[in-house]
């Protein structure tokens, strides 16, 4: 292109003719502010990309998955079933036991949750198995960690002694359950019923229903009782002191309001007067003789 002086004509047609979009596509970098040559981009290498770091996230997973199950399986093996918390046998401490309730027999029983985890053990299924025992009325498991376990019962005396013609005599609860049988043991203060047969009297609805009334009354009570006949369900009576005081029970329903009307009555000489007999079978209406 030829110069021409300021302000003079320009004949276009002298112009050379450049491909300005071809030349800038060819540099680097041209005036038209272009940085680069467009990125040529390959689709299947950004697949296989992609792939890749797909896979190694899989792998990543899997990885944390398998370390969060180890770590489970090592706490369970050490809480359930490593000797950490396995109960010892040794260390299984019982107390409240009496010559009706052996302690032998409390220890036979907790010795089968010997050498579980103590996370195993259920203290409320061991109570309840303890409370089945004739004699228990209430019974306490403390688990004692890591190895320990301690037993508190409530043993209690033989509601009544069941005595044959033979002069056999069986100690049993209130609930009808035989004791543990004792040997040289005196049954001074324990009431004596007069039965022919134990097992068939103990599905005898008239010994049951005095049963439940003796094991109510309290210890000095108890003492006092001489005799006790029951020939029907709802006709229990017990003679104090060789017959000075008679108390007809009735049956054992309602038998605190019973026991309340009866230590009313007894204790008043302005009400017992000259009688022995007092008749509580309907504690609302009681009657003196």
């Amino acid at each position: 292109m030829s110069k021409s002086e300021a302000g003079g004509f320009v004949d276009a047609r002298q112009l050379r003719h450049e491909d300005l979009v071809r030349q800038t596509l060819e540099q680097t970098a041209g005036p038209l502010g272009v940085v680069a040559r467009p990125k040529v981009i390959d689709f299947n290498a950004r697949r296989k990309e992609r792939r890749r770091i797909s896979a190694w996230k899989t792998v990543v997973k899997v990885l944390v998955i398998l370390a969060i199950a180890a770590a489970i399986t090592l706490v369970a093996w050490v809480l359930f079933f490593s000797p950490v918390f396995r109960l010892d046998s040794s260390q299984i401490k019982v107390s409240g036991e009496n010559e009706w309730v052996s302690k032998s027999h409390i220890v036979s029983i907790a010795d089968k949750q010997a050498g579980k985890s103590l996370l195993l053990v259920s203290s409320r299924d061991a109570e309840q198995e303890f409370k089945d025992i004739p004699g228990v009325s209430k019974a306490t498991v403390e688990k004692v960690y890591p190895k320990g376990l301690n037993v508190s019962i409530t043993s209690q005396e033989p509601a009544a002694m069941l005595k044959t013609p033979n002069n056999n005599e069986t100690a049993v609860d209130g609930h009808g359950r035989v004791l543990n049988t004792v040997e040289n043991h005196s049954t001074t203060g324990i009431p004596v019923i007069e039965v022919d047969d134990v097992k068939a009297s103990l599905h005898d609805r008239s010994v049951q229903q005095a049963l439940l009334v003796l094991d109510f009354l309290p210890h000095d009570m108890r003492g006092a009782i001489t005799k006790v006949t029951a020939k029907t369900q709802d006709s229990v009576t017990t003679e104090l002191n060789g017959g000075e005081r008679v108390i007809v029970w009735g049956d054992a329903s309602d038998i605190k309001l019973k026991k309340a009307v009866v230590d009313k009555i007894i204790n008043d000489p302005s009400k017992i007067g000259d009688k022995h007999q007092v008749d509580v079978s309907a504690p609302l209406r009681p009657i003196i003789k």
